[in-house]
């Protein structure tokens, strides 16, 4: 196992947030720059994932890092003080503070920032500053707490309470609802299949609204479900790749761009093939590239989508 500090006799933990602190104040890493995330962390120094979790938590209590949704953690913008070697990260909270809620939200943190697979309990009890067993209190297993996350994350853009008049209005602003939750929490397109849905509260909250918005129109009840099961595997079905690409990047260390410049010889030699003549002159007439844009396929595909339902609806 590397270790950062030269030092023995401490935990693990604190070797490798004087690791990464050393780097932060000797200039390695600037204020913006990505730290080490916790499998990074894990693989480098060859400890637990918990163990990588109680350095970031130790780190940002210090003020040196901060964590943003689907970045990760980063530097902190501000160039810190560096601390003494005999520096003690603050007191973890109590305890009798913890909550649910606060488990819950934690963990919706951990997700948002480093995707799903990087979930524990233990990584949670880390983050927290508790004995790693403390969250067992509140939720039996990791699979209750990812419930719990979902039911959570779903319920934070509940639909208004206002209806806008118009079917397609009120379905217009359902989906884009939906979208907004698959931006913000991009591990949430990860958890149920079409075949095996999700099923928590704020989740159904959001189909009630479009069933509402289509019910009174003479649809019998299988074409108005499958409208909806068509409506959702837009949003849905769109917003899987947005987890994919972060695990993909945290996985290969390339970027999206970086990924398909790798993979430039391959598809020169495809286009000069000729076996496939339409897609070599479109993807040529690309000034710079193609941009794969997610927001305006999404908004794109919803009016497709409204367009061809409106006879259905409306005929």
């Amino acid at each position: 196992m590397t270790d950062p500090t030269g030092a023995s006799g401490q935990p693990p933990y604190l070797r490798i947030v004087a690791g990464i602190r050393r780097r932060i104040m000797d200039g390695e890493l600037g204020p913006g720059d990505r730290v080490p995330s916790t499998r990074q962390i894990a693989r480098e120094w060859g400890v637990a994932l918990a163990t990588a979790t109680k350095a970031l938590t130790t780190l940002r209590l210090e003020g040196l890092v901060e964590t943003r949704p689907r970045t990760g953690t980063v530097v902190a913008g501000a160039a810190p003080v560096a601390p003494s070697r005999r520096h003690s990260p603050p007191d973890p909270p109590s305890e009798q503070e913890l909550t649910l809620d606060r488990i819950v939200r934690t963990a919706i943190d951990i997700a948002d920032a480093e995707g799903l697979s990087a979930l524990s309990m233990r990584g949670v009890a880390a983050r927290l500053g508790v004995a790693a067993m403390s969250p067992y209190r509140y939720v039996p297993s990791k699979d209750d707490l990812v419930l719990l996350m979902a039911d959570a994350a779903f319920g934070d853009e509940a639909p208004p309470a206002d209806a806008p008049e118009g079917w397609r209005s009120r379905i217009e602003l359902g989906a884009r609802t939906l979208w907004t939750l698959y931006r913000r929490h991009p591990w949430l397109a990860q958890l149920g299949s079409l075949t095996r849905p999700l099923i928590v509260p704020n989740l159904l909250a959001h189909c009630e609204w479009a069933l509402s918005a289509l019910d009174g129109h003479g649809l019998d009840p299988t074409t108005l479900f499958d409208i909806h099961v068509l409506l959702y595997s837009h949003v849905q079905g769109l917003a899987v790749h947005l987890e994919w690409e972060t695990h993909a990047e945290a996985s290969t260390g390339q970027s999206e761009d970086q990924w398909m410049d790798s993979r430039a010889p391959a598809l020169q030699e495809l286009l000069a093939s000729g076996r496939f003549p339409t897609f070599a002159k479109v993807v040529r007439a690309f000034d710079g590239g193609y941009d794969l844009r997610l927001d305006a396929v999404f908004e794109s595909g919803l009016k497709v989508f409204l367009d061809g339902l409106t006879p259905i609806v409306e005929g």
